[in-house]
């Protein structure tokens, strides 16, 4: 028996008859054989099971996809239970100690670190795409004052789908490309528009001399001066935050891009699904989250007290805890390093002693370590973004600058898949049936 081998249909390959799944239907008595590959059952499986021919067959149900994968995958590996992050198997360690943001956004989208030429072309390419036509700016200018820059961001975007109707042809790898440059390109620059829009000051153009990171604290925050000279300090940190959020796996954002981009739309309107999703305060709103925490909490003589109403139910502690992470995220271990750096140059923000305090403590306690309750990477990070300035309705468009890349190469490694189509869930319908329609002047 263990020598026999049948065809899988989860993707093609050969799996021994070991590699399976007896399920016994309790209604029929009948057992089926579901082929088990890369450790998991195609859901599709299931519909052969049926009490009669007339029977639908068997669907799963899983509610926010907790345990179904929709996708197979080469750009993101992530162990939960060790603390693993690895973008095409280089840890995310190795990669903030030793990239720039554009190296591993090129890495996330080509699969391969680039040689020294492939990343002179490819910072070049994207550097000479930051700018963005004029009737754009006019565009953001149209917002009122206090618009979310999410929100602006959000539409700016779906709007560039209008500016280059040509990225439609999904098929041609050059317009794939240019698509792929012009979202890593112009979202900083549309980002720190937003920001200036929100603070009635005029946008400053980008600047081809200045570094990804560098031209970005350039459009945010350059005034009357002659020329901004972006202290490297923050560039360098900005690039680490901005390497850690390059891509996560199959998010809500991620999976968003991915089920709009399913239908074959260009890549603008898919990637604004992405910003749709994460402007959501479940997803990319958690370190403003942190933040408010941190001040109602005051001070360090304070921290009992809160975590007793945490474990009463009371309390909520923000920035601990993950859906894949049951273990310390290893971005908040890199953001920590990077903390001290932005204060050295920014003045230190009181409340990361606060923080650290009641990182401490929490981690000191049975009842958040059993649960595997350990900070994540929105812990640290709303900390730089208030260090440096920036408003609280900014931090969730500074997750998207990086996300951008990731989001990119999710789409499009959707289109090079044969297996996908277009994203259709099922449902389990729970409402009336066979109901006779009652005239309105009868309807009490």
């Amino acid at each position: 028996m263990a020598e026999e081998q049948t065809q899988s249909e989860n993707g093609g390959g050969v799996a021994t008859a070991q590699d399976t799944l007896s399920v016994t239907d309790n209604r029929t008595g009948e057992t089926y054989e579901l082929d088990i590959t890369d450790g998991t059952v195609k859901a599709m499986d299931f519909r052969q099971i049926k009490v009669d021919e007339d029977d639908f067959g068997l669907m799963t149900y899983d509610p926010a996809y907790t345990n179904t994968a929709s996708c197979r995958s080469e750009i993101t590996f992530i162990d939960g239970e060790a603390g693993v992050l690895q973008h095409r198997g280089y840890s995310i360690e190795e990669l903030c100690d030793s990239s720039s943001y554009l190296e591993v956004a090129y890495l996330i989208v080509n699969g391969e670190l680039p040689t020294k030429d492939k990343l002179e072309k490819w910072t070049h390419d994207v550097t000479i795409h930051t700018f963005v036509h004029e009737n754009i700016k006019e565009f953001l200018q149209g917002f009122r004052h206090d618009a979310h820059p999410m929100g602006m961001l959000l539409s700016a975007i779906g709007a560039l789908s209008t500016f280059y109707p040509q990225a439609k042809d999904l098929d041609d790898d050059n317009e794939r490309y240019w698509a792929t440059i012009r979202l890593i390109a112009k979202m900083p620059t549309l980002a720190a528009f937003a920001y200036r829009h929100s603070l009635g000051l005029p946008y400053n153009y980008p600047v081809n001399d200045l570094s990804y990171p560098g031209n970005f604290l350039s459009m945010m925050f350059k005034m009357t001066e002659v020329s901004y000279e972006p202290d490297p300090r923050l560039e360098r940190a900005l690039d680490v935050l901005w390497i850690l959020h390059a891509d996560h796996e199959q998010n809500c954002s991620t999976s968003a891009v991915r089920s709009v981009g399913s239908s074959r739309v260009d890549p603008y309107s898919a990637v604004a699904a992405g910003i749709a999703a994460l402007y959501g305060p479940l997803h990319g709103g958690a370190n403003e989250a942190v933040l408010r925490m941190l001040d109602r909490i005051e001070k360090k003589e304070n921290i009992p007290d809160f975590l007793e109403g945490v474990k009463n139910g009371d309390e909520k502690l923000m920035g601990f805890g993950h859906r894949v992470y049951k273990n310390y995220d290893p971005r908040a271990r890199i953001i920590k390093k990077h903390v001290d750096e932005v204060f050295e140059v920014t003045g230190k923000n009181p409340k990361l002693d606060l923080a650290v305090e009641l990182e401490k403590r929490a981690l000191d306690d049975d009842y958040f370590t059993s649960r595997k309750l350990y900070p994540n990477v929105d812990f640290y990070s709303g900390l730089i973004y208030e260090a440096l300035s920036l408003p609280t309705a900014m931090f969730t468009v500074m997750f998207a600058i990086p996300r951008t890349s990731g989001w990119v190469a999710q789409w499009l490694e959707l289109l090079n898949d044969k297996e996908q189509k277009i994203a259709r869930p099922r449902q389990i319908y729970t409402g009336e049936r066979d109901r006779n329609f009652v005239p309105l002047e009868e309807r009490s």
